[in-house]
């Protein structure tokens, strides 16, 4: 029998743009920043919140991997890549929930 545990990993992030003038420039930024999270770090990326305003968002992030050490790593990894942004962070809730399959 095949056993198959795994790891995922979650970001929730609110996001300020105090820069953006339109829905344009935002989509922009969260364009560069889900291509970036996804190449980097195989991060499942989606806008969950604040769709229609110009200077907010709210972002989930998901992220999958074999062992909690190495989930951990990229959530941190991929943190970071937020804090480097031209966002602001307001708010970031992470999780992480251990996959048990026989």
């Amino acid at each position: 029998m095949l056993r198959a545990d795994g790891y995922v990993g979650i970001l929730a992030a609110d996001i300020h743009f105090p820069e953006n003038g339109s829905l344009k420039d935002k989509r922009r930024h969260l364009r560069s920043l889900k291509t970036t999270l996804a190449r980097r770090y195989g991060a499942s990326v989606s806008e969950v919140g604040f769709q229609d305003l110009w200077q907010r968002t709210r972002l989930l992030i998901s992220i999958t991997a074999a062992s909690s050490s190495d989930l951990e790593r990229a959530l941190d990894l991929a943190f970071g890549q937020l804090e480097q942004g031209e966002g602001l962070l307001s708010a970031v809730h992470r999780e992480i929930i251990k996959v048990e399959a026989d």
